[in-house]
């Protein structure tokens, strides 16, 4: 079935425009409070948001759909998207939703939904929103003794930050850290200072001032550049970059170098394997990570299993193959013993963990590996399809051939952006930006002849 609404992380788009407007949420509501109208108790919905402007008018959008279906509502307020899984499950709701278009820029944002068992939802049960979404769902409206209530419940974030800190061993605490974190000015600007600061910390903030514009602005996780001068300014011995819905964190070292999910992920599976923790003899990460992390993995007796883009298809390889650590490259690392989402904040910790018990500075804990030379650069398309030439196919080809003993080559269309995303990496960096300089310009053509 084409998709019409949903990508690879829930539907996403620029506010106010199709199909990320107030009626969609609204419909959204409706269907999703359909399919989960299950059984003859009260129903109830948890929802979440970050901080972008639009996030009023999509929550009070889907306030609406939800308690027309006759749905109970539960408002959290901004959140961190693994803090809406984990309280879908602890306040025993049918459904969770997250308001955000994570660490995209203000004018987008987007709708995540999780099952009562906070996971993400299933490509059939998305399906079954999408046939509804475009049919008349006036038969599906709750009797009017039957509509739903809404309520606020800020002070439950409060149970998210005693879930994180929860997750750092008892033998450790944060005393004698100095720490900066960059919150994005996005849905971590309350719980993760505050969950330092308990563990004891000492805290450095920066993008902790939403105001309805600014998340992800020049901050965060994709721009680490504001968190490496407040490190090198503070002399913190690290730095925490969130992005705008707190599921994906970097690190920045003692010297200022960015760490990405890939070292991250390195550094907890072999502490867990260490502590008997790691389950599944190896971990999950997509076909963006680092060849560099296959092999270091192999080099200490685990293995990578590789999956599609999006944290989604990690946790459904970690499910399939009983794997308890996985993640991406841009910093959404799954912890399945702590949460069924990606969670930057926890992921923070497990690192902390081990560099407070080894007693060693953050670069000497995270330089796991050297990364394998990879280059990626984006095609932005407006129409067509030119991955189906036969030109494009033919270089794409030529590429993979020439690639085949030294790296690899992944070429694929973004779940969130209409852009072509091309990848390639290889021990040989000059072939590599060859490569993939020569397909940029072979599928630009192709996109400007159509």
């Amino acid at each position: 079935m084409k998709r019409k609404y949903f990508g690879t992380d829930g539907i996403r788009g620029q506010s106010n425009i199709f199909p990320m407007t107030a009626d969609l949420a609204m419909r959204v509501g409706v269907a999703v409070g359909t399919i989960f109208r299950n059984g003859a108790h009260r129903h109830r919905v948890v929802i979440g948001k970050d901080t972008r402007l639009s996030g009023y008018m999509l929550e009070n959008a889907m306030v609406a759909g939800f308690t027309a279906a006759g749905l109970d509502v539960f408002l959290l307020g901004p959140i961190p998207t693994p803090g809406v899984a984990m309280l879908t499950r602890s306040l025993r709701a049918d459904v969770g939703v997250m308001i955000s278009a994570s660490h995209n820029p203000f004018r987008d944002n987007g709708i995540k939904l999780f099952g009562p068992d906070g996971y993400k939802l299933s490509d059939e049960i998305e399906e079954k929103i999408e046939e509804l979404l475009d049919q008349d769902m006036t038969a599906q409206l709750a009797k009017p003794e039957d509509i739903g209530r809404a309520k606020r419940v800020d002070g439950d974030i409060y149970r998210y930050i005693e879930q994180a800190k929860r997750t750092l061993p008892r033998d450790v605490t944060l005393q004698g850290l100095r720490i900066a974190i960059d919150c994005a000015n996005g849905a971590a600007y309350k719980v993760a200072p505050s969950a330092l600061w308990e563990l004891g910390a000492e805290v450095v903030t920066i993008g902790t001032e939403p105001n309805g514009v600014n998340i992800n602005l020049e901050c965060g996780s994709t721009h680490p550049a504001a968190l490496q001068k407040k490190v090198h300014e503070v002399r913190a011995d690290i730095g925490i970059a969130l992005d705008g819905d707190a599921d994906r964190v970097v690190i920045v070292d003692e010297t200022g170098s960015v760490i990405d999910g890939d070292q991250l992920m390195a550094v907890i599976a072999d502490s867990w394997a260490s502590d008997g923790m790691l389950q599944g003899g190896g971990i999950a990460a997509t076909v963006m990570s680092n060849l560099g992390l296959e092999r270091y993995l192999k080099s200490r007796g685990l293995k990578l299993h590789r999956t599609k883009v999006g944290d989604r298809y990690v946790v459904e390889q970690m499910r399939q193959d009983g794997l308890n650590v996985g993640g991406e490259q841009s910093g959404h690392i799954v912890l399945s013993d702590f949460g069924t989402t990606g969670d930057g904040l926890v992921a923070a910790l497990q690192v902390l963990a081990v560099v407070k018990r080894q007693g060693k500075s953050v670069s000497e804990v995270c330089q796991r590996f050297e990364p394998v030379p990879q280059v990626l650069k984006n095609v932005r398309i407006s129409a067509g399809k030119p991955l189906e030439d036969e030109t494009v196919r033919q270089a794409i080809a030529d590429a993979e051939a020439e690639l085949a003993k030294s790296g690899r080559l992944l070429i694929r269309p973004s779940g969130t952006e209409p852009l072509i995303r091309v990848m390639a990496e290889g021990d040989d960096r000059g072939k590599v930006e060859r490569i993939v300089d020569e397909l940029v310009n072979v599928i630009g053509s192709v996109r400007s002849a159509a």
